[in-house]
């Protein structure tokens, strides 16, 4: 008898709360909220993952909210079947040179600015012969990545889903050409742009100051077969400039000059990437 009343009182204090708003911090909680938090001293907390973990979740629901906590950081939302940013701020590090103001290091995202997934791609043959958007690790080796960013081919820079985040761009060909005449013009400007020593550039690293603060770096170069060469003596960055139907332009700079030259990539091959504020 006892537990039988016993549980008839479980069920009816069930049935009262689930009829009423929940308060974690107040004994009044709003009557149009299903559950209110109050507090003075500290915040919500929504699941925090970093975007591979998110772009994991089996069938999100519509509104689902995460904490992404890898680059670019920030809340995102799922609606419509697309994970989008809410409102991410722009507070990547920054370099003013001349009249520009540049990240300070290569570009690091596996989503384009409206949430949707880069495809990563490791193998050579399927890479050589892609005509959309993809990027890689130098060499398919993760631990690259701190150093040097990530490597994309030039239909991930074009996509209109944008590569940059918000705030930023790919710079364009006559952006570059700024740069470099603000540095002093090709044949010096290279050199004020590359870290010093050799810790990452070889030996001699010629010309090496990094006077403009751009702090260049050897991350080499995925080509159109999908093999990888050049870390450490070659760095190498797409402009969002086409050439002709294949082609882009990009720049490069040398561990034995302080040029920094420009070229006409082939589309498929995976450069850095090195945003320019708005």
């Amino acid at each position: 008898m006892k537990q039988t009343f016993l549980l008839i009182a479980v069920l009816l204090v069930i049935s009262v709360v689930s009829a009423q708003s929940v308060g974690v911090g107040t004994t009044a909680p709003n009557a149009s909220a299903q559950l209110d938090i109050n507090s003075t001293t500290k915040g919500f907390l929504p699941p925090r993952m970093t975007a591979i973990q998110r772009l994991a979740i089996s069938s999100p629901a519509e509104g689902l909210l995460v904490y992404q906590t890898d680059y670019p950081a920030g809340y995102y939302y799922y609606k419509s079947g697309t994970w989008s940013p809410i409102a991410i701020t722009t507070h990547y590090p920054s370099v003013s040179i001349c009249t520009q103001k540049w990240m300070d290091k290569n570009l690091d995202v596996i989503t384009y600015s409206n949430g949707d997934t880069i495809p990563y791609v490791t193998d050579p043959v399927t890479w050589s012969s892609l005509t959309t958007g993809a990027w890689c690790y130098y060499n398919n080796d993760p631990s690259t990545n701190a150093t040097y960013g990530k490597l994309y081919n030039w239909y991930a820079v074009n996509d209109s889903r944008g590569l940059a985040p918000l705030g930023w761009h790919i710079p364009s060909d006559v952006e570059l050409s700024t740069l470099e005449t603000c540095l002093g013009g090709a044949s010096i400007a290279g050199g004020k742009m590359k870290v010093e020593g050799t810790t990452t550039w070889q030996s001699p690293n010629t010309g090496a100051t990094n006077s403009s603060g751009f702090a260049a770096l050897p991350g080499g170069i995925r080509i159109n077969t999908g093999a990888f060469t050049d870390v450490g003596t070659f760095g190498y960055w797409w402009s969002s400039t086409q050439d002709v139907a294949l082609s882009a332009w990009g720049r490069f700079l040398f561990y034995i000059s302080a040029n920094i030259d420009r070229y006409n990539f082939p589309k498929n091959m995976g450069l850095s990437v090195r945003c320019l504020r708005d």
